[in-house]
């Protein structure tokens, strides 16, 4: 399974108007930290899939988000609820980590 990309011009659509939790990964081809991340955050939507949605963005294509919501380094993860954020992290998350983070968040 794939992790869909979201834009600037699909972003309200996939995130916002969400019934579910939306997990999106803030992210640029260039960024080694972000590449180590990936497999991470693809494997977290398997796993968790059916309880939260998960979004990739690529913050070079997709500036007025990434400005939005202040991304000032990647990978940044946002997890919107309600159309509105609830909580980010920052940094490249392991899997037990992100699976942690996530389980606190989504209760």
């Amino acid at each position: 399974m794939s992790v869909p990309q979201t834009s600037d011009a699909t972003f309200a659509d996939d995130v916002l108007a969400s019934a579910r939790p939306v997990l999106v990964d803030f992210t640029a081809p260039w960024c080694a930290p972000c590449k180590m991340m990936a497999p991470v955050f693809a494997q977290a939507a398997r796993e968790q899939g059916t309880r939260v949605r998960f979004a990739k963005i690529d913050t070079d294509t997709a500036p007025g988000i990434s400005q939005r919501y202040a991304i000032r380094s990647i990978p940044s993860l946002l997890l919107f609820r309600g159309g509105a954020e609830v909580d980010r992290a920052v940094g490249a998350l392991d899997a037990a980590r992100l699976r942690a983070w996530l389980s606190d968040r989504t209760l």
